[in-house]
């Protein structure tokens, strides 16, 4: 398939919202990767179904990617549900340092990193940290990810 096939299929499923598309965060920092997005489906039930896997999380080799478009998708919907203005994408550079999500929001940046297994540790990316010196962080786990998707809802700026 050519690259304008492909193109316009991801559009056509974009505009049928089954799927959407994350931007890279950049503020032309060199290293910084601007031109790439990512993609979620808004249900990993039709996710599963094109790849013809229902196999229980424990046999998934995918559960980390499953993990990831799931908190996305629902983030994306509870931001959407109280008008929450806002500016999500994802960080990654060069090197392959990398942030699950991030929200812009009055220009406060907020960064996710998103791990299926809780006792993993991660930690905020040096190049983020120098970049954008008052950024919050957070790692979103199985054990805390309610306060991700429904806790301290900001009120809605309109």
């Amino acid at each position: 398939m050519n690259k304008e096939t492909v193109a316009s299929y991801l559009d056509l499923l974009e505009k049928s919202f089954i799927i959407f598309r994350l931007p890279s965060f950049s503020r032309n920092l060199r290293k910084e990767i601007a031109t790439s997005r990512k993609l979620y489906f808004y249900d990993n039930g039709i996710r599963n179904m094109l790849i013809n896997n229902f196999n229980p999380l424990d046999l998934r080799q995918d559960r980390g990617a499953l993990w990831e478009n799931f908190l996305v998708s629902e983030r994306r919907k509870r931001n959407e549900y109280i008008a929450y203005l806002h500016n999500a994408y994802f960080w990654r550079t060069s090197e392959g340092q990398e942030i699950d999500y991030v929200e812009d929001a009055g220009g406060k940046l907020s960064a996710f990193e998103f791990k299926w297994n809780a006792t993993r540790s991660a930690k905020m990316p040096r190049a983020f940290a120098e970049a954008y010196p008052g950024a919050e962080w957070s790692v979103v786990h199985p054990e805390n990810f309610e306060e991700f998707l429904a806790g301290s809802i900001p009120s809605p700026i309109f």
